[in-house]
């Protein structure tokens, strides 16, 4: 016997009323949209308090500013600089030393404050393993790759050649005499 509740709908009328409602939802939400940022991003942290991350974060965008660069390229530098804690008690050592020196305040200082902070440690162990973290890590992911305007390596691609950097038309032509000798085929 059927449920005198429940009414029998069909597959279109069911896709026809799913996609009205997305389609609501979607128009409303697209104005707001807008006010998001552009990447949503967590850090799982093992090593690292949120308070000690958040002092991290704050040294890595003072060492290496970049306006415009989404905070998840400089979570990157922050989750391996959490790593290296988590695998070794002298780096968290490290860290909670460095943190310490520059103060519970330093993450929301000004930016001129921070700099002059780490312009006293930048010679110290500390400022210089979070700066060549930050350089090793930042500059090699594809969200700096993005906003930087780098394609990313070019072999993958087909190499360089061939993807329109043999245009050098800025420069003469060179004669093949002064070439210099061809190799033997």
């Amino acid at each position: 016997m059927a449920d005198p509740h429940f009414a029998p709908i069909d597959r279109r009328r069911f896709i026809r009323t799913v996609t009205g409602v997305l389609t609501g939802v979607l128009a409303a939400a697209s104005p707001l949209g807008a006010l998001l940022p552009r990447r949503a991003w967590a850090l799982d942290l093992h090593a690292l308090s949120d308070g000690d991350a958040a002092g991290v974060m704050a040294t890595i965008r003072t060492i290496a500013p970049h306006d415009g660069l989404d905070d998840a390229a400089y979570a990157l530098v922050v989750g391996a600089l959490d790593a290296d804690a988590a695998a070794s008690s002298d780096t968290r050592e490290l860290l909670a030393a460095g943190l310490a020196g520059l103060g519970p305040q330093f993450a929301t200082m000004p930016e001129a404050a921070r700099v002059e902070r780490l312009r006293a440690t930048e010679s110290g162990p500390f400022f210089q393993s979070v700066r060549l973290k930050t350089l090793l890590v930042l500059y090699n992911n594809p969200i700096a790759w993005e906003h930087f305007g780098y394609e990313g390596e070019a072999f993958s691609k087909g190499g360089y050649l061939l993807r329109g950097f043999n245009d050098l038309r800025w420069l003469p032509d060179v004669p093949v005499a002064a070439s210099g000798p061809l190799p033997p085929v």
